[in-house]
């Protein structure tokens, strides 16, 4: 069964809760924003791409979802804080946050740049650590709150060609764990995403055919099978999990 739209959501799972997903405009973030609020959540999509941010949220809001677009660059502390007064203005708290927005390239690591390197981690790493600190008390202030942070099959596993995406991908793994443990007592959920190879804008452009050939499943994921996982990680039914790394694969890590 391929079809993502044999996926349908459960309505009414998420009715209530208030979730902010970066790099919400296309890919992974514009899925996880179509079916959080289809299960209910009122969703906040961030990102630097304001045309296709402002589309994406009209299209859901038409569909009669409570959709928001904000201008958020995930590497700029000053709009995180404009992004936390937002919300807490309109809401008082944040019970889902997404840190999906990243970026990716391919250089051999005798070639990479500092710049190169610094500017892939400031966006894939840093900025879920920006993510995190800044929306800390709105979190808190959740009695359901839940933080999924985006990593990637290449975190635990590496990859020819990608040092640094790899790298910011681990990073993300041990950000992760170390969250989890940190604000457990506060009842926050912190737990990771791992895709495999993902049908998506971002990877568009990849040499040769990525890592469908070492998928079992034989094909990329559709970004509505990993906003499934999504959704679930964001609900009670994932209410036992925190500090977890949730691989949705076709299979690539049991080689």
């Amino acid at each position: 069964m391929n079809s993502a739209s044999t996926i349908a959501p459960c309505p009414g799972r998420l009715d209530g809760r208030i979730a902010l997903i970066t790099g919400g405009s296309r890919g992974q973030g514009a899925a996880h924003g179509a079916r959080l609020s289809a299960e209910g959540a009122t969703v906040y999509l961030a990102d630097v791409l304001d045309d296709e941010g402002e589309a994406t949220a009209a299209a859901l809001r038409e569909s009669g979802a409570d959709v928001t677009y904000l201008r958020l660059d995930v590497t700029d502390q000053q709009q995180w804080t404009a992004a936390h007064d937002r919300i807490a203005g309109d809401h008082g708290r944040l019970d889902v946050l997404v840190n999906n927005a990243g970026i990716v390239h391919v250089t051999p690591l005798e070639e990479e740049t500092a710049e190169a390197w610094n500017r892939l981690l400031a966006v894939n790493l840093t900025g879920a650590f920006l993510g995190l600190r800044t929306m800390l008390g709105l979190l808190r202030a959740s009695s359901v709150a839940s933080v999924i942070n985006t990593s990637s099959i290449f975190g635990p596993s590496g990859a020819i060609g990608y040092a640094a995406y790899a790298a910011s991908k681990s990073g993300l793994l041990g950000l992760t764990r170390t969250a989890a443990l940190e604000f457990a007592a506060d009842g926050i959920r912190v737990n990771a995403l791992v895709p495999g190879g993902v049908a998506t804008p971002l990877n568009a452009n990849e040499p040769g055919t990525g890592v469908v050939p070492e998928t079992p499943l034989g094909r990329r994921a559709d970004p509505a099978e990993l906003a499934a996982a999504v959704a679930f990680l964001a609900s009670d039914d994932a209410r036992f999990m925190t500090g977890s790394e949730l691989v949705v694969d076709g299979g690539f890590r049991a080689r």
